[in-house]
């Protein structure tokens, strides 16, 4: 009888763990969209299930919520038998899909992995390479490369090898840059007006920035802030139960605590990201709140301006991602963008992330 190869079709085994992983993708999701509540979210995620069927007979939402227990995922309090909150792991898992989502998978690396473009003698080898100059230092030639050359330029004649100062090559060192940021948030109620969420995109964004520090930056200083008729930081850990309320527009405050928190950090790099959706609307003062959120009050507007100013003197730029693309609030940002020589970009949310991403990257390569 001859060896050979039977074939047949192909069924694959049935898996409880794939049922899982599906089911916790959009929780994740569901989860953050109803900041961290979880009996609303599985409410949700069983209206998903009836109208599209996530689930079978072999694994169902019930399996899904013992496994999310298991896992660690969910506390189910033991007083109130039903009502669960989220565990620390999944808030440390929000904030990696939420990296995954907006950045794409990104590797870990060592400490302070930031680019100026200064080159030299840093702590860490790039992948440029360049000729062999002098004064530069033995450990920097490419000794792979250099015998490469050699072997180009001048063959291989029997146990004859000649390495001239020609074929070495050098690999570039890179300096590090520290730098601290600051991410203002706004959570007005204009953040959830007119039928469009903007607050969840915001907060995985920052969840995302957050995680992206902690994974490939880890030298690097991160602070949160949240403002509406006041302003405050919050933890990384609070970003998920983040919620709009009935605010008006503090930007001042805002902008102020942002600075207190810069001037505390001795890094060569500060800068302070602003994600917005309107104009600044109020301010603090003895009596109460000062508000008007008819127009572009010249009260509010002066004293946002002399802290873009402010700023300006301290060497802080103010990246402002603006979400509404009002003519109006155009000439405010321009003119906010213009006394602060920072920047600003009119977004829409879908292209936030990578912006901030890019913004943030690109900063990291001087000294500003």
């Amino acid at each position: 009888m001859s060896a050979g190869f039977r074939f047949r079709d192909f069924v694959p085994e049935e898996s409880t763990e794939k049922g899982f992983d599906s089911l916790f993708n959009i929780f994740m999701q569901l989860v953050t969209i109803t900041s961290g509540d979880v009996g609303e979210a599985l409410s949700w995620l069983n209206e998903l299930d009836k109208q599209y069927g996530l689930t079978d007979d072999g694994y169902g939402m019930g399996d899904f919520i013992e496994d999310l227990k298991k896992k660690g995922y969910i506390d189910e309090d033991e007083q109130k038998k039903g009502e669960f909150t989220i565990t620390a792991k999944s808030e440390q898992k929000i904030r990696k899909s939420a990296l995954e989502e907006i950045f794409g998978k990104l590797k870990k690396s060592g400490p302070g992995n930031h680019r100026t473009p200064h080159t030299g003698q840093g702590d860490e080898q790039s992948t440029d390479m360049r000729e062999f100059r002098f004064g530069d230092s033995l450990d920097q030639i490419s000794m792979t490369e250099s015998i490469r050359n050699a072997q180009l330029n001048h063959g291989m004649d029997g146990d004859n090898f000649m390495l001239t100062e020609g074929d070495l090559e050098v690999r570039e060192n890179e300096h590090k840059s520290q730098t601290s940021t600051v991410l203002m948030i706004d959570i007005s109620h204009s953040m959830i007006l007119y039928g469009e969420d903007r607050i969840t995109p915001a907060k995985k964004v920052a969840m995302a920035l957050a995680e992206l520090v902690k994974q490939k930056y880890p030298k690097d200083f991160l602070d949160v802030i949240v403002f509406g008729n006041d302003a405050w930081q919050i933890e990384v850990k609070e970003l998920p139960y983040l919620q709009v309320g009935p605010y008006h527009t503090n930007t001042v405050a805002g902008l102020e605590l942002a600075l207190d928190l810069l001037r505390k950090r001795k890094t060569p790099n500060k800068q302070i990201f602003m994600i917005t959706d309107g104009k600044p609307t109020c301010l603090k003062e003895a009596g109460g709140y000062y508000k008007n959120s008819f127009g572009l009050d010249r009260k509010v507007v002066n004293k946002t301006l002399n802290l873009a100013a402010s700023a300006r003197r301290l060497k802080v730029p103010i990246t402002t991602f603006m979400i509404a693309d009002d003519p109006y609030l155009r000439r405010f940002v321009e003119e906010f963008t213009e006394v602060n020589q920072g920047k600003a970009y009119y977004s829409s949310l879908k292209g936030l992330g990578h912006m901030i991403f890019e913004d943030y990257k690109r900063n990291r390569r001087k000294n500003v």
